[in-house]
């Protein structure tokens, strides 16, 4: 499948903390891009596009029949629906809403696009929930989500799939700087903690996962587009390879560039989010792509926009 095919498209959550990043991208890849947000953050991450003819925005909901059909119902031919209730604490907080955005919208999304409207999907790999000690998952590896956000991206990964003209990457901790930021990822929010508190208290340190840049995230999906034919229903671990760390190892890749930064571990105490796991990127690899942004590089790249903000409604709970 060609550039050339994928000419106009439709991003839902297009003004989130991805869309933020992937929105420009492919406008300067020569696409058309429709997006569809609610702007529930008041986020103003796209102003710096307004100006490019190729993109539309349309302020809605995506759980709204009559807005998806008419949004459908045009050329648009690949939908990217980032649009989502992200991360385990916001859905256990908002569980309905998490179950309407997150699974409702996409079954809307499938019952009335065209089909030959392909879907790029963005998973979590957070789906793997507690993995084996050693043993990387791979994307044949056993789906054991264990919250409420993993369960209802793995369902929806599974109907996406389905349908055919389809794609799902399964996305590690996303990190990095966002014109719409997010204080709460993992990376981020260790950082954060590393310039403005200077300590940090962790509960199971010795817990693991992967990590992945939010503008290598982005180039996921142009790299995914591009290479639609071939990666057709399919799902793609996307992380870096050399990233699969404990939230301790973390701490002190951070305080290599932060070194006033106090690493405590709590005696007791659980982690409310549960993974524990290790990833293989190897099959998306295997089709040409590779990040380009090092956890080292991300978390200067942090640290330095630290030095900006200094407010802490970042974040989606």
């Amino acid at each position: 499948m060609s550039v050339q095919a994928f000419q106009h498209v439709l991003v839902t959550g297009g003004a989130g903390y991805i869309g933020s990043i992937l929105v420009p991208m492919l406008l300067a890849s020569g696409r058309r891009v429709t997006v569809l947000d609610n702007f529930l953050y008041r986020q103003t991450s796209l102003l710096d596009v307004c100006h490019d003819p190729r993109l539309t925005v349309v302020r809605g909901d995506v759980r709204d029949e009559v807005l998806v059909r008419r949004l459908l119902d045009s050329d648009v031919d690949a939908i990217l629906p980032l649009a989502c209730l992200v991360g385990a604490p916001a859905c256990e907080r908002w569980p309905v809403e998490a179950r309407t955005i997150n699974l409702e919208a996409i079954d809307l999304l499938l019952r009335v696009r065209r089909a030959d409207q392909w879907i790029v999907f963005p998973n979590t790999n957070s789906g793997y929930g507690i993995g084996e000690e050693g043993v990387e998952c791979t994307e044949d590896s056993p789906l054991r989500p264990v919250s409420l956000y993993g369960r209802l991206k793995v369902e929806a990964e599974r109907k996406v799939l389905a349908v055919g003209r389809s794609i799902s990457l399964r996305l590690a901790t996303v990190f990095g700087i966002s014109p719409r930021m997010r204080l709460d990822l993992l990376v981020n929010d260790f950082t954060w903690r590393a310039v403005t508190d200077r300590f940090v208290v962790l509960f199971e340190a010795h817990f693991k996962r992967n990590y992945i840049h939010v503008r290598d995230v982005a180039r996921a999906f142009l790299h995914a587009l591009d290479h639609a034919g071939p990666m057709e229903g399919q799902a793609y671990n996307v992380g870096l390879s050399d990233a699969n760390l404990s939230k301790m190892e973390l701490c002190l890749a951070i305080r290599e560039q932060a070194p006033e930064f106090v690493i405590l571990e709590a005696p007791v105490g659980r982690d409310p989010d549960r993974r524990n796991y290790i990833v293989s990127n190897a099959k998306i690899e295997a089709t040409g792509y590779r990040p380009c942004v090092s956890l080292r590089e991300g978390i200067a790249e942090l640290i330095k926009g630290y030095q900006i903000l200094r407010r802490s409604e970042f974040s989606n709970v």
